[in-house]
């Protein structure tokens, strides 16, 4: 598509954390001449949300130290803001979306970048508990400080196990509270990783005064003046100044399945993030996509997989022909561990588990399934990270006996 073809069109961009800002920006490089127009029902100037559980709740900063981009970049590449704004209807037919004044907005191309919500389960007392929230924006962070402070001997109870949790647990312990997790399965991270890493996790906590309780399915919340008592079905009670809840996402797909788009697990779209419906595309977190490397069908919660698909949609809506193959990877920050996750390690059937020597809390965990590298995890290890991404990239086999053999350096070179 030609700028001269884009100049008078209208591209209407829901939702403004990094799909969309990317998005937006990646259709002025790609060519788009038209006017852009990025709506989202959060009022701040879109911003960083990963470090929300880490550094932005641990510390003094200000949410301007996380935007996305400056204001004035926004200007600068003539994108329009309409935050604090909600849209409430897509109209595939007349090309047009009505926000929750009533008002209507036309559009030539839209994108969904619609995200996800806390999933907030229906545990009796949850929703009159004191000081309880989610952590998914900047309002509940802002929420979660103002019941937190001073930190200093408040009890924190975090309902959820998984790396929000987790790094949130690690945050409140900075902060100076007393925090207890509390994961309903037989490990923290069981959905997402292998066992030696959730026992790594479960010992860092520990080791930095964090009670991890696991198999604790929480029954029921009661409160009790400004505090609450959180109780399990095996009989267990742990008191809470402030509970966070941590228990995973809904996918925000209520606006495409009214407007007729095919959803499942998600919004469905193709290789060029296009939807089931003609000149609309969606990216990021809501989507539901087949992934070539890996030959199935997955929806990804990750800063690449949204920073990817948006470039992937804006060269795809201005034109050029492109495809979205990307290997996945992911980031948790907890304490002075830095844990790096490359691939989709889902139906692995053997782990080797290399430990550096001499380095303390440095050491990877590599996922197969057969002969083939699907995974790799790495802690405190760049350079684990790393040449697992190169061996997955290129399906070239790895000797595992050498892998597992710290005699051999980690080296492409010495593990062929």
């Amino acid at each position: 598509m030609s700028e001269q073809a884009n100049d008078a069109q209208t591209c209407v961009i829901i939702g403004a954390s990094h799909a969309g800002v990317n998005l937006a920006f990646n259709l002025r490089i790609a060519g788009w001449a038209g006017d852009i127009l990025l709506f989202d029902a959060d009022p701040e100037l879109p911003y960083h949300r990963p470090p929300l559980s880490k550094a932005y709740l641990a510390s003094d900063d200000g949410l301007d130290s996380h935007r996305l981009k400056s204001a004035d970049s926004y200007v600068q590449q003539q994108i329009t803001l309409r935050l604090g704004v909600k849209v409430s209807k897509i109209d595939p037919d007349q090309k047009v979306i009505t926000l929750n004044d009533d008002s209507v907005q036309s559009y030539d191309k839209l994108v969904l970048a619609t995200g996800a919500r806390p999933l907030i389960p229906p545990i009796p007392g949850l929703d009159a508990a004191n000081n309880c929230f989610p952590l998914r924006t900047a309002a509940d962070v802002e929420n979660i400080r103002e019941a937190i402070t001073p930190a200093g001997g408040k009890n924190v109870v975090i309902i959820g196990g998984g790396y929000i949790g987790l790094e949130t647990a690690a945050s409140m312990k900075k902060l100076g509270a007393n925090v207890t997790v509390l994961e309903r399965e037989d490990r923290v991270l069981a959905r997402v990783t292998a066992p030696v890493m959730s026992d790594f996790f479960t010992c860092l906590h520990k080791d930095n005064g964090v009670t991890i309780a696991i198999r604790k399915n929480v029954s029921a919340i009661e409160s009790e003046g400004s505090t609450n008592l959180v109780r399990c079905a095996d009989g267990s009670e742990y008191p809470a100044d402030l509970i966070v809840v941590g228990v995973g996402i809904r996918v925000n797909t209520e606006l495409a399945e009214a407007a007729g788009l095919k959803v499942h697990n998600g919004i469905q779209i193709d290789a060029t993030m296009k939807t089931s419906t003609d000149d609309i595309y969606a990216i990021g977190d809501c989507t539901f996509h087949h992934n070539p490397h890996y030959d199935r069908w997955v929806r990804l919660e990750s800063v690449q997989n949204a920073v990817d698909q948006a470039k992937v949609a804006a060269k795809a809506i201005c034109g050029e022909v492109v495809v979205y193959d990307a290997i996945p990877w992911f980031w948790s920050d907890q304490y002075d561990v830095k844990l790096q996750m490359v691939g989709l390690s889902e139906g692995y059937d053997e782990v080797v588990v290399r430990h550096e020597i001499g380095e303390g809390h440095k050491f990877s965990a590599w996922y197969f399934k057969g002969d083939t590298l699907l995974a790799v995890d790495a802690v405190n290890n760049a350079k684990a990270y790393v040449i697992g991404t190169r061996f997955i990239k290129s399906g070239d086999l790895i000797n595992k006996g050498k892998l597992a053999d710290l005699g051999v350096g980690l080296k492409p070179a010495t593990l062929g």
